[in-house]
């Protein structure tokens, strides 16, 4: 080749770097010359790429305008939209109704005249990083909530914009150490990446107080390829520190989820377990039981679209009422004619089952309901950086065991209650003490329905409505009462927890399905031993 060539060639690279900086000034320049007008014009075109977009949005990550926090917010989520008649911004709430950006009031046209602003990832992560940093500049945040934000975006943050945090570090000194510390594993964990060794070394030194998984790619990134030699070596003894940690919390975390899926098939299984322990009945229609717990927390929430935590509280007892109600409705319309006839009794309740959730397709149509989850019970608990704790799963436990100890002081201490462990453990001597056995098996039938729609309630908040909502369970629901004991509300605790966590050991390894055919065979070869489960039910007509 020859020198000719080569400078020509040479030049060209000059040429095209030259215009790649000019292009990248030009969209600089451009995007501090947008006003928030304009930017807000840029938005509502329905003609604009998502490039003239993000240059909009960093026109909006300068502004000091009160509504651009809500605006920014409500692009990230996908809830800002315009009107096309008049242009003029709204926000979407939870309740599904929308609030202009400008005025705060509530739009009063038609939905169809709205049209939502489309954002894609990249632009999605430009407005994660942009609101961040403008929550870690707001002083009406507290301390330790932009504290913890700052952490959150250890890793996220590229070398180039690490300026911003030092200013903001170097004015939290003196008065929130803990701010500012946060903010300096922000810019070690970026200057992780810098080309000079003894920039990487120091960083790591900061590093040492703080642990997150987003340090260990890093770490092991420096091990395997720093031309340093103490920097691939301290790095090595950081990734086993960091992973030893992980392991530690994620087994934590195993636990929890297990926790927290047990507490639902104990909810969906201790009615059950009532019923089937005092009556006998195998009742196939426990699932749509549960889901009309489940629709009666969706009407309420309707009635009450701007109180979701308020029509959740209330609808607890209703649901037990309503379930209850229809439990009675129909231990008194088919099984009591059924007693002693199980296999009749089954095939009933089954019936039972696919005319429940055909009335439920007729009145709510077949297509699933989303039940707003409450503010309380969203969110998460951040226990350290490798762990953290939903809160609506929090709850879900919390409320299994309220309902678990509000029913065993029930039977323990109110005349049904002891009138139900009597019949359960002996029907004939019961009758002759003058136990209306009757009305002890409708009560006790409506009790254990009332339950169900109690684990309806439960379920709404985990998953949605729907009329197939109970079949998802019911099998679980009936290997937790034979694996407990029949009629044994502490064995069907103790059966429900273990095979919940159980379920969260095995998933991650073999898989959903395979890990629900291991814990089915498993509980099948405990009742080769065991026929009457853990805690077999007491009494002279159980035991002879």
């Amino acid at each position: 080749m020859n020198t000719g060539t080569i400078m020509i060639r040479s030049a060209l690279k000059r040429i095209l770097y030259l215009g790649f900086a000019l292009l990248v000034l030009m969209h600089s320049s451009i995007a501090c010359a947008l006003s928030d007008e304009e930017a807000l014009k840029v938005l509502a075109d329905k003609n604009s790429s998502f490039n003239d977009k993000s240059i909009a949005v960093d026109a909006f990550s300068a502004s000091d305008k009160a509504y651009v926090n809500k605006l920014l917010k409500g692009l990230e989520k996908g809830k800002l939209y315009y009107d096309k008649k008049t242009s003029e911004f709204y926000i979407e709430t939870n309740n599904k109704s929308f609030i202009s950006l400008m005025s705060n009031s509530r739009f009063s046209g038609k939905k169809r005249d709205l049209k939502k602003v489309s954002i894609n990832n990249a632009l999605r992560e430009k407005l994660s990083l942009i609101i961040s940093i403008r929550d870690l500049e707001n002083p009406v945040i507290s301390v330790d909530d932009r504290t913890q934000k700052a952490l959150s975006l250890v890793g996220k943050v590229p070398s180039a914009q690490t300026e911003t945090f030092a200013v903001m570090r170097d004015k939290a000194v003196g008065e929130n150490d803990d701010f500012a510390q946060a903010l300096n594993f922000v810019i070690a964990t970026a200057d992780l990446n810098s080309p000079d060794p003894k920039i990487r070394n120091g960083a790591m030194r900061i590093l040492e107080d703080f642990s997150s998984p987003v340090l260990i790619d890093k770490f092991k990134s420096i091990a395997e390829n720093d031309s340093d030699i103490s920097n691939r070596a301290y790095a090595r003894k950081r990734v086993a520190d960091l992973e030893g940690s992980q392991k530690i919390n994620t087994c934590i975390e195993t636990v929890y989820f297990g926790l927290s899926l047990g507490s639902v098939l104990v909810l969906a299984a201790i009615g059950l377990s009532v019923t089937f322990g005092v009556m006998g009945v195998i009742n196939m229609a426990h699932g749509e039981l549960m889901m009309i717990g489940a629709y009666t927390t969706f009407v309420i929430q309707q009635l009450l679209p701007s109180y979701p935590g308020v029509a959740l509280l209330i609808s607890i007892p209703v649901a037990f009422a309503v379930s209850g109600f229809v439990g009675i409705l129909i231990e008194r319309g088919v099984i009591r004619y059924l007693y002693g006839r199980p296999l009749e009794t089954l095939l009933a309740t089954f019936g039972i089952s696919l005319l429940l959730q055909q009335a439920v397709r007729s009145v709510f149509t077949a297509l699933n309901k989303n039940v707003v989850i409450p503010d309380f019970m969203a969110g998460s608990f951040k226990v350290n950086e490798f762990l953290v704790l939903t809160y609506n799963r929090l709850y879900i436990i919390v409320f299994c065991l309220a309902v678990f100890f509000s029913l065993r002081y029930f039977l323990q201490h109110s005349t049904l209650g002891i009138q139900v462990r009597a019949v359960s453990q002996n029907r004939a001597m019961a009758r002759n003490m003058g136990v209306h056995s009757d009305r002890v098996n409708a009560l006790t039938f409506a009790l254990g329905s009332g339950i169900a729609g109690l684990a309806g309630v439960a379920l709404s908040q985990l998953t949605n409505v729907g009329p197939n909502l109970g079949q998802n369970y019911i099998v679980d629901s009936f290997l937790v009462v034979v694996f407990g004991g029949a009629g044994n509300i502490w064995g069907t605790m103790v059966a429900g927890m273990t095979l919940g966590i159980a379920n969260k050991i095995i998933e991650p390894i073999y898989g959903a399905m395979l890990a629900k055919i291991i814990i089915l065979v498993c509980v099948i070869l405990f009742i080769q031993k065991r026929p009457r489960g853990l805690f077999p039910q007491r009494g002279r007509s159980v035991e002879g």
